[in-house]
């Protein structure tokens, strides 16, 4: 088969798109044939490297891909080949006193597809069965690809660990980003009056388009200013931020008393300092989240399904083209996910 690879890390030209070994299930694996495949910034700093994360090379990045059911395991109950499915990247244990719990994403052994070992980004894959979610007839397959991944960290974010209700008011961060426009839909779709940051005119229209009331061009002005001047001084119930250190201090700013600022990431940096005083005298929140439980995927999926919520993608591109592909997030182009077909199926 062919796989986008890399032998080791550096810039987007340590990629390639050639052969590599077809995959054989496991017992509790199922073969996916690959229809489509969406990137994460996650690729990206994969393919830097991440500290304390030794790959196996030559590593196929990749976290989230849709497409057919090729082949099961002896042990797999749940699909069978012809079966439409999306990939779920978390990787849990099944038996450690979180997982029992119910809570994957925290397990002792937690793991990424794409991340720890090797990923999607390839003609076929071979997953363990409780990574694949059904996919309905009628949703396509770019659809299906671009979803899981960012949806599944924003809904545990803001409904799970954010306890997001109506009526309460959220900004969300880089709204222009894969979790951040899923973050956008899914508080405004919660009820919540919705407050989001880009760095174009063109970002923030699409921001409002998934159901952002007020936008702020981060380029031209100070977004705690802003939250400050149009919250008449009160700030925001939530303050979603997955930019990390050059963002943290204003989104502490930012916060009513009593608010939740939630992260998932730091693509800006990891390292911020904290004015530990805001913190207990504006009796803040800062709360962390990752990925999600399978139920939290099963849960969001379904209104992915029903057009309740909608991906955004900014480009589709044939899989040989994953340097330009992977050079499109790092230059921060357009709104929304890129997505890669299989050249054989582009």
């Amino acid at each position: 088969m062919q796989a986008v690879q890399f032998e080791e890390h550096g810039e987007s030209d340590v990629l390639e798109y050639g052969d590599f070994p077809d995959p054989e299930p496991d017992r509790n694996e199922v073969v996916v044939d690959v229809e489509a495949a969406a990137l994460n910034h996650l690729d990206v700093h994969t393919r830097r490297g991440l500290p304390g994360v030794d790959l196996e090379m030559p590593h196929i990045p990749g976290s989230d891909a849709a497409g057919v059911v090729e082949a099961v395991g002896e042990d797999v109950l749940r699909f069978e080949p012809g079966d439409r499915v999306a990939v779920t990247a978390g990787i849990s244990c099944g038996e450690c006193e979180f997982c029992r719990h119910g809570e994957h994403s925290q397990c002792e052994r937690y793991h990424l597809l794409g991340e720890h070992v090797r990923g999607v980004h390839a003609e076929r894959a071979a997953v363990p069965e409780a990574n694949l979610v059904p996919v309905p007839e009628g949703v396509d397959w770019t659809t299906a690809a671009a979803s899981p991944l960012v949806f599944q960290t924003a809904w545990r974010m803001l409904m799970t660990k954010g306890r997001l209700s109506a009526g309460e008011s959220v900004l969300v961060l880089g709204a222009s980003g894969g979790v951040g426009h899923a973050a956008v839909q899914i508080a405004a779709d919660a009820g919540a009056e919705v407050y989001a940051t880009a760095s174009t005119d063109e970002k923030l229209e699409h921001a409002r388009e998934c159901g952002a009331d007020h936008v702020i061009n981060y380029e031209e002005a100070d977004f705690q200013s802003e939250i400050y001047e149009a919250t008449e001084g009160r700030g925001v119930d939530m303050v979603v931020d997955h930019v990390g250190a050059p963002t943290w201090d204003d989104s502490l700013k930012s916060a009513a008393k009593g608010g939740r600022i939630v992260t998932c990431g730091a693509t800006g940096g990891p390292t911020a300092e904290t004015n530990i005083n805001r913190v207990f005298w504006n009796q803040l929140e800062i709360i962390g989240s990752t990925m999600a439980s399978l139920g939290e995927v099963d849960d969001v999926l379904s209104s992915v399904w029903d057009g309740t919520f909608e991906p955004h993608v900014r480009d589709t591109l044939p899989m040989s083209e994953a340097s330009h592909a992977h050079e499109m997030l790092e230059e921060r182009e357009g709104f929304g996910k890129v997505v890669m077909i299989p050249d054989s199926k582009h």
